[in-house]
């Protein structure tokens, strides 16, 4: 779409710009993004590749306000521009794309394009540790995320369960009773050997005290496992702890983020220096089985929502789902070495979704190809499957 099909310029009436944070969870691909800090507080664990070489600061509330309302005056323009097309105010895919192609959209008036597309319903806040913004400020810009965008339906943030587990109650609450509804946190695994190997900054224990104080206050709770953390070494221990503490806290959600290890994660050069045995993707799968088998207990959803987990499909409403869940790591870890290793070359490429398309002929032909390729790689089959991953991240 060129700036003249649009009901103003961009460089005219439209605000040019807000600051965007590089990530956001897989779940808020459609939410609004609005950066409160700048990078991690934290930044020493050895599997993130984010942020490393950044330093942490919070950004004024009048800066981030002045984002809010950036973002409301770009989606007033969209809208508007959408009753003059009579689209009554929505922006459907159609409109949605002209849109995102404007060579003249800045990255926050896609984002907001986003936003619209997926009906204004959800604000999502950057960067990784949010609730380290001192209560009563971050109070007042949730307040104003709400009442720039009355409609939407939840307010979402990461956290550090240390840093929550530090906030008084009281806090917490008020920012709940603000708007802020639902928290994702990297649990990673509840193991204390993995958590100090991989300088995570929180024993267990403390990661269960956070996450049980986020649920008392009222937040809905999302929390992040990393199957393959623990390598060799600790895989049925980190499978294990980290059932018990998910168990304890019993949250909302739980969604799997399988070990990735692109250039810029220190955890990297601990593997290619022999001091980290990395799980293959058929170790890895098991691991995930070992630990689902043992979450007695938990009453959420599990999600499998991102591409570098190589097994689709593993999730579902427990206890009444973990059945089926079990059943189809089986049914994969039953399959011969000769299949798995098809249906992962055809995962890591985006040809298969499901274990079913091992029978689509196409499919099959395309996958059987990439094996041969992949297995005449130098580095090894196994490796090379590593690197196909980690082109997601």
């Amino acid at each position: 779409m060129s700036a003249g099909d649009r009901a103003v310029a961009p460089n005219q009436q439209l605000p040019n710009d807000f600051e965007i944070g590089p990530i956001r969870p897989p779940s808020e691909a459609g939410s609004l993004l609005l950066r409160v800090t700048r990078n991690c507080p934290w930044n020493r664990c050895s599997f993130c590749p984010v942020y490393k070489g950044q330093n942490f600061s919070l950004r004024t509330v009048a800066d981030v306000l002045r984002d809010v309302e950036t973002a409301r005056q770009l989606a007033n323009d969209i809208q508007e521009l959408s009753w003059k097309l009579g689209l009554g105010g929505t922006v459907p895919a159609a409109l949605a794309q002209r849109l995102w192609n404007d060579p003249a959209g800045t990255e926050g008036f896609r984002n907001v394009v986003l936003f619209l597309l997926d009906g204004a319903r959800s604000v999502f806040l950057q960067d990784a540790n949010t609730l380290i913004t001192p209560p009563d400020q971050l109070e007042t810009i949730v307040r104003a995320i709400s009442t720039a965008f009355p409609r939407v339906e939840r307010i979402t943030s990461y956290a550090r369960s240390h840093t929550a587990a530090h906030r008084r109650l009281e806090d917490l609450q008020r920012l709940r009773t603000a708007g802020l509804s639902r928290i994702h946190a990297g649990l990673e695994s509840g193991s204390d050997p993995v958590l100090k190997f991989v300088a995570k900054g929180a024993t267990a224990q403390q990661q269960i005290e956070g996450g049980l104080r986020l649920k008392q206050a009222g937040f809905e709770l999302s929390e992040y496992v990393m199957p393959g953390l623990g390598g060799r070494r600790w895989s049925a221990e980190h499978a294990a702890a980290t059932a018990r503490a998910l168990v304890r806290i019993n949250p909302h959600f739980i969604r799997l983020r399988s070990l990735a290890l692109p250039q810029s994660a220190p955890l990297r050069i601990e593997r290619e220096a022999g001091r980290f045995d990395r799980l293959g993707d058929v170790e890895l799968i098991a691991e995930i089985g070992l630990f689902v088998e043992q979450l007695d207990g938990f009453t959420g959803i599990l999600h499998s929502d991102h591409i570098l987990n190589a097994l689709p499909g593993i999730e579902g409403q427990f206890p009444q789902d973990r059945g089926r869940v079990l059943a189809r790591i089986r049914h994969f870890l039953d399959l011969p070495d000769e299949e798995q290793r098809l249906f992962l070359a055809g995962r890591r490429l985006g040809v298969f979704d499901d274990l079913s398309d091992l029978t689509d002929p196409a499919r099959r032909r395309f996958a059987e190809r990439t094996v041969r390729e992949l297995t005449r790689q130098p580095q090894g089959f196994q490796a090379a499957l590593w690197e196909l991953s980690e082109r997601f991240i």
